[in-house]
Formats: structure tokens, C-alpha cells, sequence
């Protein structure tokens, strides 16, 4: 019998892979993340199916490829057949519930044509998708985008309660700054990033959250759980309270990481996203270091917070039979290779943390290990199934379990490389290359040395990460490795056609039909 009964999911929101210490960033340290590495495995290349919130985050639920389940942006819903966490843990008898964001949208019409609606149960845990929503907050509220909801965010009224006037308090206290005479600075503008928010840290999204997380878990009881602490942060709004705002200054911050080479010639898809205003405010130094500030400070935030969680789940015992697993759901690029935000495969956008801890003792062999074979976030369903002695369902889910690794064990077929996608038709990137929406697209495998990137419509990229770790050099048109590009090239088309489209029908079944044939008494080409 698996020791694991629950599973407790954490996701930070746009953190970068190395803004942990034990990634080995030297300034910013995080002693409650570290304790679980310590405790665990530190997944030290893990990589996310699209580096953008709504696309990596179904993928990461469903345990399949964009390619595969079609959300491909944040506001794209996930087709309403799709089976999320939920679907395959609640089997298995766990309660299955969001804490923060999922970022994902309702499939509106599929609901309506089997005439689901959000008030029952069915039609709740369809919309949310697949989540209980305990706690359900994106986290991204300005004044417009809540009123054009209907004004309705549990986080607002707990702070009303709390004592915050106003109709958004989210903005204009958790998410904003006080100036000299009063007036609110919001942390829409990066030129606030560096001030404390308005609102006392006790009260601030990540304590709300973690509270609410403290909560989940004390109400549940001994049902069995997974619950998914989905952070807010360090996401914008990077405006973080006191004393967090203030804990880091330029002398802290990692060097920007750029080179001109990376203009020079540059290639078309990445030249009209590197000229997106976003790219050009983060490129400016003060703008970079504002920003900094903020991001460092609430990274710094979360880990406190997790450490109160981790104490209470000691304290409670449940940290003898809870899997832990510490995320992200993509990078940031905070100026590097002249970009802000994320969306393109460099490593500062597609990498992200990885730490799991499996409190049995079968893996103990590897604790506080540092693994570096490649991972896929949508590795993480099929372990959580492997690991609660479920079967994995190999027909709908391409990641594959963890649990062999976190056992000590040496898998002789594990992938040789990681893939990730990208639909920028929603950006003014695709506005500026001139291109219809719907061929807006770009794939990425990464191997151990190798780094491909297939544009629609425009020669591709590639780099030597073993002899330029940095990504300034594109050999996309080097003649002299046009033998690499082809076969990252076929390694990318098996990815795209080992795609798992027959989600109906196990391979077991399939064989079961091909046996049974004979006995059916139809009879095909029989003289």
C-alpha cells in the first residue's frame, strides 16, 4: 500500500527556475523551499508544455500537450471532454480543490449544449475546471475587468471585513502604493514596484491564501485530499508589502542576462516580440530595477508563508502521508534577452523549479538529491496517480510518472528531450510579422545539448546549449548544422504524432477487440 494519502500541489505564478536558493541564487534565500528539496528530489530541468499561464496550467491539469487538449491561451477554454485532475484522483476517493488560480475559462458552449450550469454540482466542477473551488482567485482584478464579473471576489470582501474601504480593495490596498499626500499608486505601474503595498503583509494575497490552504486542510480532516495552492504571486501586479518590499536592492539583483549578439540579425519572430512594448520597458535599467524589488521580495514572501504551512502540516502529522510538490507555471524573462514577460522558449520563460517530496520510505534512497534528467510539468499527473496505486491512463495522459526517479530507480527509456508550444496569435508580435492567427505557432524540443525552435512560415532556431549556455548564439541557418536541425526536427514531428488522440479506447481494449474478432461471426475476406 502507497504511504501517500493526500497530495498538496503548490504552484507559484511566473517564478523563474533560479530564483531559489537551492537553484543557487546568492541573494535571495529561501530556507523553507530548501527544506523540502532537502527532504525530496529538486527537479533541476523541468519544463513546462507553454510558457503562458492558461496554456501551461491545462496542460499541467490534464496531463497532456496543447497540441493535444486545444486551450492554447489564457482565456481559450478547455474543451468540456477533457478529463482534468479531479476526473482521475477523485476515484481514488480524494477531494480535489483550488486554493488561489487556475487561470482557466469555462468551455461556455459545450456546457450549454448538455445543458450544464455553474449551479450544480456537475456543472460547478466542469466550469471550474475539474477543481473544487474552494478559494477560486486569478488574482487579476483591476477595476473594469471585476466589475465586468459582477463585482464578486471573496479576497475583497474579507478585506472590507477586515477594514478596507473602497469597491476594489485588491486594487487599491493589496495591490497598490500610498504616495506622499495619500494618493494611491497602483501597481499596474512598474514605476511603484519598489513601495510597500498598501495593505498589512497579514493581509496581503499570500497570507490570504495560505491561511485559506491551513483551512482546506484542517476542515477536510482525514478524507483523503489533493489540494492545489495555487500562489498569486510573484506575478504582476510586483508590488509587494512591507517589510518585503524593501529586503533586496540593485547590489542583490542577478546581472541582466543579454548580449547585442542577440539583435544582430536577429530572427523575425523573436525581432517583433523583442520590439512589443512590454520588451522595450523591461530592456530600460531603472525599469528592470523597480521591478526587481518587488519580485524578489514577494518570492521571499512565499517562502515564509510556506513555512508556516509546512509547520502546521508537521505539527497536524499530515506531513507523514502528503506528497508535496513545490512549482511553477512558467518563467519570467525581467529583461533578459531583451524581453519582459514570458512566452518564448528561452530558459528564463519555459524552465521552471521542481521540487517533490514523497514522505515514503521508498524514497528515501534519494532524498535531498538534485536530478537532472528532463521533466515535463505533465509528468506531475500520472506520478500523482502512479504514487496513490492508481493505473495510469496511458491513453489520454503523454507525461510519464516520476515516482521511478524519486525511488532511486534508473528508467533505461527516459525521453531524450522536452517539448514546449507557443500560440502568439494573440499578441501584436503576430500584428507585426503580418501573419493570419492561425498560423501563429511555434514548437521547441530540447535535448541534453540541443535546442530546436520550428516557426510556421519562417526559418527555425537552434542552439548549442553544451558550447553557448547563454542562448546568444542562433545556428537556425548555419550550414554547418543543418544535419542537427533535421534530426531535432524529426524528433519534433514523432512528439507531435505520438500525440494521444484515441482517448476513448485503452490500448488494452484495442487488443481485446483485435482477439475477439474471430469469434464475432463477421468475416472478412473469406473465400
Amino acid at each position: 500500500m502507497a504511504k501517500v494519502k493526500n497530495i498538496l500541489f503548490i504552484m507559484a505564478d511566473q517564478l523563474r527556475w533560479d530564483y531559489l536558493s537551492c537553484a543557487g541564487h546568492p541573494n535571495l534565500h529561501t530556507p523553507n523551499i530548501d527544506r523540502l528539496a532537502a527532504k525530496g528530489v529538486r527537479f533541476d530541468r523541468a519544463y513546462v508544455q507553454s510558457p503562458v499561464c492558461g496554456p501551461s496550467r491545462a496542460s499541467t491539469y490534464t496531463g497532456r500537450t496543447t497540441f493535444s487538449h486545444g486551450s492554447t491561451w489564457n482565456r481559450v477554454p478547455l474543451p468540456i471532454g477533457e478529463w482534468t485532475m479531479s476526473d482521475y484522483l477523485s476515484p481514488a476517493g480524494l477531494r480535489t480543490a483550488v486554493v488561489g488560480k487556475t487561470h482557466m475559462t469555462p468551455d461556455k458552449d459545450g456546457m450549454e449544449r448538455f445543458g450544464l450550469t455553474p449551479d450544480t454540482e456537475l456543472g460547478m466542477i466542469v466550469s471550474e475546471p475539474g477543481f473544487e473551488p474552494y478559494e477560486r482567485d486569478d488574482g487579476l482584478h483591476p477595476d473594469a475587468g471585476l466589475r465586468a464579473r459582477g463585482g464578486k471576489l471573496a479576497y475583497n470582501d474579507w478585506l472590507r471585513e477586515k477594514g478596507y474601504d473602497g469597491e476594489n480593495p485588491w486594487h487599491t490596498w493589496a495591490n497598490s502604493a500610498e504616495g506622499p499626500d495619500g494618493e494611491i499608486l497602483s501597481g499596474w505601474h512598474l514605476r511603484n514596484s519598489h513601495l510597500p503595498a498598501r495593505v498589512a503583509e497579514p493581509h496581503s494575497e499570500t497570507a490570504y491564501m495560505t491561511d485559506r490552504a491551513i483551512d482546506f486542510i484542517t476542515e477536510t480532516g482525514d478524507q483523503p485530499w489533493c489540494l492545489h495552492l495555487s500562489y498569486i504571486k510573484p506575478h504582476w501586479p510586483y508590488i509587494a508589502p512591507a517589510p518585503y518590499h524593501a529586503m533586496y536592492d540593485h547590489n542583490q539583483f542577478l546581472p541582466v542576462h543579454r548580449s547585442e549578439r542577440e539583435r544582430d540579425n536577429a530572427h523575425p519572430v523573436l525581432d517583433a516580440f523583442v520590439k512589443m512594448d512590454v520588451s522595450e520597458t523591461f530592456s530600460r535599467r531603472e525599469v528592470r530595477e523597480r521591478v526587481m524589488a518587488g519580485y524578489m521580495g514577494l518570492v521571499k514572501q512565499i517562502d515564509d508563508h510556506l513555512g508556516r504551512l509546512f509547520d502546521h502540516l508537521e505539527e497536524t502529522g499530515r506531513m507523514d502521508d502528503t506528497m508535496i510538490v513545490f512549482t511553477s507555471d512558467h518563467g519570467d524573462y525581467l529583461g533578459d534577452h531583451w524581453m519582459g514577460e514570458k512566452e518564448l522558449f528561452h530558459e528564463a520563460s519555459v524552465r521552471v523549479p521542481l521540487i517533490i517530496y514523497d514522505p515514503s520510505e521508498a524514497a528515501d534512497s534519494t532524498r535531498g538529491e538534485v536530478e537532472t534528467r528532463l521533466v515535463e510539468a505533465i509528468d506531475l499527473l500520472p506520478t500523482f496517480m502512479d504514487t496513490l496505486g492508481m493505473k495510469v491512463a496511458d491513453h489520454r495522459l503523454e507525461g510519464r510518472s516520476l515516482l521511478p526517479l524519486l525511488h532511486g530507480e534508473n528508467p533505461g527509456d527516459w525521453r531524450e528531450a522536452v517539448f514546449s508550444e507557443i500560440d502568439y496569435a494573440f499578441y501584436s508580435a503576430r500584428e507585426t510579422l503580418n501573419l493570419p492567427a492561425s498560423k501563429a505557432r511555434a514548437y521547441m524540443m530540447r535535448t541534453e545539448r540541443w535546442k530546436y525552435i520550428y516557426y510556421k512560415g519562417f526559418p527555425p532556431q537552434l542552439f548549442d546549449l553544451q558550447t553557448d549556455p547563454d542562448e546568444f548564439d542562433d545556428l537556425g541557418t548555419s550550414p554547418d548544422h543543418a544535419e542537427i536541425r533535421a534530426t531535432m526536427q524529426t524528433l519534433l514531428l514523432e512528439r507531435l504524432t505520438d500525440r494521444k488522440n484515441r482517448v476513448t479506447m485503452t490500448d488494452e481494449q484495442v487488443l481485446q477487440t483485435r482477439a475477439g474478432e474471430g469469434s464475432s461471426g463477421i468475416m472478412i475476406g473469406v473465400w
